[in-house]
């Protein structure tokens, strides 16, 4: 039987207020991490410390904007000066706003790239010094299936997962031998709010494709369950990349 005990290991966790974060958030607090909650709403993840403190765990909501370089690097370092340490990152927190490259919102692209790229990049960037000198760390980026596959409509999402697999690949080579682990988690529809990002025929689009799969679609669950089977693995096993979709879901 796998074990999945993280007793005496500190996570931190981004976009913590809902959906993936929330339950991953969940998921390695029940395994015995102590977890730093971060999102820039302040209720829900201070609702969510205290839900996994009601139940016996260790959580910290910390507000955190990761578009903004001095927000994640005050994230990063409040979970590791206040929960005692840092053994796990995961970057989850992103933004999906699919729609033609032609005639689109530009400030919908920059906001992409800056959540879904330089977000990644500002958390990671603060977290690595930690873990090296502990010698030890493991840093998770959500990707997506739109990391592996590219379709009309959705060409700048595309483009920032892309950029999530590549990073997180020429990250994994530079520091493996510090004992950092790098696992990129790609998940296919999973049942989010993610997707209400988008609006009018897009949002039409998105319903279709869900109704196409009959309804089984993975939830957030789902994904907490592959983050945490992945860093919970020995130091001598390293996940590098999880692709996790829908039974129905064709692509």
């Amino acid at each position: 039987m796998l074990e999945s005990d993280l007793s005496g290991r500190v996570a931190a966790v981004t976009g913590a207020s809902s959906g993936i974060g929330e339950a991953t958030a969940l998921a390695l607090a029940k395994a015995g991490a102590k977890v730093a909650l971060g999102a820039r709403r302040t209720d829900r993840v201070e609702a969510l410390a205290e839900r996994i403190e009601g139940e016996g765990g260790t959580a910290l909501a910390l507000e955190l904007d990761v578009a903004d370089e001095a927000s994640a690097n005050a994230f990063v370092a409040g979970a590791h000066e206040q929960l005692g340490g840092l053994d796990v990152l995961v970057n989850n927190a992103g933004v999906m706003l699919l729609g033609p490259i032609e005639d689109a919102d530009t400030g919908q692209w920059r906001q992409m790239v800056e959540v879904n790229v330089l977000g990644l990049l500002y958390c990671t960037h603060a977290a690595l010094p930690i873990m090296r000198a502990a010698g030890a760390g493991h840093v998770v980026n959500l990707s997506s299936v739109a990391g592996r596959f590219a379709r009309a409509g959705s060409g700048v999402y595309n483009l920032t997962k892309f950029g999530v697999n590549a990073f997180s690949e020429a990250l994994r080579q530079e520091t493996h031998e510090s004992g950092i682990r790098v696992t990129v988690i790609e998940p296919g529809y999973v049942e989010t709010e993610l997707q209400g990002h988008n609006t009018g025929a897009v949002r039409e689009r998105i319903a279709a494709m869900r109704d196409s799969m009959d309804g089984e679609v993975l939830v957030a669950d789902d994904i907490a369950e592959a983050i945490l089977y992945a860093v919970s693995r020995p130091a001598r096993s390293s996940i590098s990349e999880l692709l996790i979709r829908p039974s129905r879901q064709a692509g």
